[in-house]
């Protein structure tokens, strides 16, 4: 790892935050434990500047949710918010994932196991060919390769677009035949599983697809579509870009869990 990642722990009790820190210290990481309060914390993401932010749902002052939304308003760097929990809420889970976390991750669980999600969710090296295969086929979660992938494409996580896009890729993975029906069958699907109506999905992955396109890494976009982007054939449509994901990681994810 050339570059330590800053993780900031919005927990300083030795039980999680200063114990998990140590874990991750010895993985690589640089780690900054704050108190569990989101006003705390706010301030902590404002003048730290972390790569990640390991959250809990329930804060005093502002909770997990408020503490995504108001970071996502203002002009301070966005971390990879993971959002922890004592309880599977698919509610609660639900609303974490709308308002911009990366990933929703259930107490207890192993720290290292929090480190590998950190490192899968900054991008660090899954999308080389062998790299996903070397992964531990426990460690193979669909929509972690999805979260990547997006990620590494330029899709910031606290647009409605990242979350209909990583839903949209996820089900057409699963099912070609959502590709071929996009418009009666994909976008009202997403749009049911989140409350929206399938002509809101498509315009907020339209515009997500626009972000990557214009501020993602030129490197990685023309390691995807080739010289699409610098000869100003346009950007691909919703289904095109859909459609290309969704058989890269078929492809990876198979090639993975023969190895």
């Amino acid at each position: 790892m050339t570059k330590k990642i800053k993780v900031l722990i919005g927990d300083d009790s030795r039980e999680f935050g200063v114990s998990t820190a140590d874990v991750l210290r010895g993985m690589g990481f640089f780690c900054i434990t704050r108190p569990k309060d989101g006003a705390v914390l706010f301030e902590a993401i404002k003048d730290e500047e972390p790569d990640a932010a390991i959250i809990d749902l329930s804060m005093p002052n502002i909770d997990a949710i408020e503490l995504m939304k108001k970071v996502n308003r203002s002009d301070s760097k966005k971390p990879v918010f993971i959002v922890t929990a004592p309880f599977d809420n698919a509610f609660a889970q639900k609303q974490a994932m709308q308002a911009g976390a990366a990933y929703y991750m259930m107490r207890p669980f192993e720290p290292k196991m929090l480190g590998d999600r950190i490192n899968e969710l900054l991008g660090y090296d899954i999308l080389e060919t062998g790299t996903l295969g070397a992964l531990p086929q426990r460690e193979l979660s669909l929509e972690v390769v999805v979260t990547e992938m997006i990620h590494q494409l330029g899709v910031p996580a606290h647009i409605k677009g990242y979350h209909y896009l990583r839903s949209a890729i996820l089900h057409c993975t699963e099912d070609a035949e959502m590709l071929e029906c996009v418009t009666k069958l994909l976008y009202p699907t997403v749009a049911e599983e989140f409350q929206t109506t399938p002509s809101r999905v498509e315009r907020a992955i339209r515009h997500a697809i626009e972000i990557a396109w214009d501020r993602g890494d030129v490197e990685t976009l023309n390691s995807y579509f080739g010289f699409t982007v610098n000869t100003g054939k346009g950007k691909p449509t919703n289904s095109e870009f859909i459609a290309l994901i969704a058989d890269r990681i078929k492809l990876r994810y198979k090639e993975a869990v023969r190895l």
